[in-house]
């Protein structure tokens, strides 16, 4: 095993001391975690970037709309990444992972939906799926509107982020959508944590996301710990993954979630579905708030950006 990156290591003593999340009041916790997120490198610079809202069962959606240099004025009517950010389901936003999209968008050179989904525990599971999906809906039936190709719409997200674009993908298959031409997920959350995953035992506590709190973010998503009646909560946990869209997978060597991401991608192997998994070294969650910094994030970035270039045929 390797150690933990020294850049990592020197935040986390740092942090000690600081009252977790799960001990504050819910808009306390959502201060501080999005004070976790504080830009690390420069932003990178886009065509554009637009606020719009869209109409879902649950009302109007905030949707952050980013576009690669070089795509306004272009022929090529490119592709489109429907992101869902990581939260835990409670906690971050749009902002907190602004820089995260832009990276995302330049990198892959197409075009970026970021979805304000509702969160826990205001708006408990299914809520954020329904809206993943109406998402999904609405940005294929005005793809000519927004000038993106319907044909191949991504899902992507990290954390609870990507739990909730393998949710959607899931929720695709079962209700007969055409599914999504690519799923990205960095170090997702796949199922819930009565399983015991032998990484909830060696990184609970000291390594940023801590099995307790995991355990925190579960109860507010779920509204309590029954995950065996929620038919899309735990995307691990579905009767089979066949059907889903090409995969790439990443997890972190130091994080609770790493067990289940890498069984969610031996279940996909399972499925016959085509996926690429890795593991980032000296990494713990939440790593993608270091791309531009650690060099390890920012591969973690740059190879998601250059496998869903591959996979939609759009060259290098």
């Amino acid at each position: 095993m390797a150690s933990l990156h020294p850049v990592i290591a020197a935040e986390l003593a740092a942090s000690i001391g600081k009252t977790p999340y799960y001990k504050l009041p819910i808009k306390i916790a959502r201060e501080q975690a999005k004070r976790g997120y504080a830009l690390r490198a420069p932003k990178v610079e886009l065509d554009q970037i637009q606020d719009i809202e869209i109409p879902t069962l649950g009302g109007l959606m905030s949707v952050r709309l980013y576009r690669p240099k070089k795509s306004l004025n272009s022929d090529c009517i490119l592709p489109i990444v429907a992101f869902f950010h990581g939260s835990g389901f409670t906690i971050l936003d749009l902002d907190t992972h602004d820089y995260i999209c832009r990276r995302l968008c330049q990198g892959s050179g197409l075009i970026v939906a970021s979805l304000s989904y509702r969160l826990a525990p205001e708006h408990p599971y299914p809520a954020a799926i329904d809206d993943g999906m109406d998402a999904v809906r609405w940005l294929r039936d005005h793809a000519i509107q927004i000038g993106v190709d319907a044909d191949r719409l991504v899902l992507a997200g990290d954390s609870a982020g990507a739990c909730l674009a393998a949710a959607t993908a899931l929720r695709m298959r079962d209700e007969g959508l055409e599914p999504a031409a690519a799923l990205v997920m960095w170090y997702p959350v796949t199922d819930h944590p009565s399983t015991g995953w032998a990484s909830y035992r060696e990184f609970s506590l000291g390594y940023g996301l801590t099995a307790e709190g995991m355990r925190w973010f579960w109860s507010q998503y779920l509204g309590g710990d029954n995950v065996a009646e929620q038919r899309w909560a735990a995307p691990l946990r579905a009767a089979t993954l066949q059907g889903f869209p090409s995969t790439w997978i990443v997890t972190a060597e130091f994080d609770v979630l790493r067990d289940e991401g890498e069984a969610f991608a031996r279940r996909l192997q399972e499925a016959e579905v085509d996926v690429v998994i890795s593991r980032s070294s000296g990494m713990n969650h939440g790593f993608l708030k270091y791309a531009g910094v650690i060099d390890e994030a920012t591969q973690g970035m740059t190879q998601a950006c250059q496998w869903l270039r591959q996979s939609l045929s759009l060259g290098q």
